[in-house]
């Protein structure tokens, strides 16, 4: 088939005949009148003449030249091509667990660290359109936020509305990861990916990360860890007075990166060190690079014939010569 934009013509090959229908039609019409005294007009002729019953005369011809030409592209056979793109995706299930101890609330990042991840998470979101997503937040305790879905508005509504204080304060990772993992152990994905962030020790919560970790790993989740705050000091939360301000007070950042590395590398994922937003931004970017989505594309075309409107309108218009032929614009007959 020969495509032109949305119109294809199936028998291609028939539109070679028109140019060799209009030698034709050139070559006759260019020929001296016979004996008989038939005379077949050029346009150029039919315009000379000022009869305006005359012209339409000698203009009846074009109408039968035209409707051939009618037929030939009616035996191409014009179709309107209908291209419909079907995206077969093979979706990746996330899991994002996200810290929300007093000391997200740290001001080494600005304003804080628990903004500065949530805009980033909501970032990541945003280039994850084909995949489904789930929230857990921990402190002292966790609690599962939003279960896996397609819905990324309400996901990104919730990270929006994350606060520090809906939780008693501590870090409870192995409970954090362990309510993660519940998140994704009835999911039929390719691939199962828990986003860990956290910028602490594990200090609260009665179930040991490592425990948390083989969990995961027995459900195929890899899980990339995310360890948030500074090296050194940061201002970080030691207290609220009884209005609600916060008393902040530069302490050491304490992040276990060991245990980090090890839930990493347990469960085939990695563990990263974000300092700074520029260095969380990267991380981000980092994992939604090794966490490709496969997007497959298939392109269906359908076509819808026309060649009835063209056959249709050359009927007519030889229906409309033979009538007017015979009717208003018959021709005189010549008497030699």
């Amino acid at each position: 088939m020969w495509e032109i934009g949305s119109v294809g013509f199936k028998q291609a090959w028939v539109l070679l005949l028109l140019p060799l229908l209009w030698y034709l039609i050139y070559f006759f019409q260019t020929r001296k009148a016979k004996p008989s005294g038939i005379y077949l007009p050029t346009l150029f002729s039919v315009l000379k003449t000022h009869n305006i019953k005359t012209r339409l005369i000698r203009l009846l011809p074009w109408l039968k030249y035209i409707a051939l030409s009618l037929f030939l592209i009616a035996l191409a056979r014009p179709q309107k091509i209908n291209k419909e793109e079907v995206i077969n995706s093979s979706g990746i299930d996330i899991s994002m667990v996200i810290d929300l101890s007093s000391s997200m609330l740290a001001r080494d990042f600005k304003p804080n660290r628990l903004e500065v991840t949530k805009q980033l998470a909501q970032e990541f979101v945003k280039e994850r359109p084909n995949d489904r997503i789930s929230i857990s937040i921990f402190g002292g305790t966790a609690l599962g936020q939003c279960p896996l879905t397609s819905d990324h508005r309400m996901v990104l509504d919730i990270l929006q509305s994350l606060e520090q204080g809906v939780l008693d304060d501590g870090t409870a990772i192995g409970m954090g990861l362990a309510s993660g993992v519940n998140m994704l152990k009835d999911s039929k994905a390719r691939s199962k990916v828990i986003i860990l962030l956290t910028d602490g020790e594990n200090n609260a919560g009665y179930i040991d990360p490592l425990t948390a970790a083989k969990l995961a790993e027995g459900y195929g989740i890899k899980v990339y860890v995310i360890g948030v705050g500074t090296e050194g000091q940061a201002e970080t939360p030691l207290s609220r007075t009884p209005s609600g301000q916060i008393i902040y007070v530069y302490q050491p950042v304490t992040i276990d990166e060991p245990l980090m590395t090890e839930i990493a590398n347990l469960t085939n994922g990695q563990y990263f060190r974000a300092t700074d937003e520029s260095s969380l931004q990267k991380i981000y970017n980092r994992i939604n690079t090794l966490e490709k989505t496969k997007i497959e594309k298939t392109v269906l075309k359908k076509g819808v014939d026309y060649f009835r409107i063209f056959v249709v309108t050359g009927l007519l218009l030889i229906l409309l010569e033979i009538l007017l032929k015979n009717t208003w614009l018959r021709t005189p007959v010549l008497i030699e």
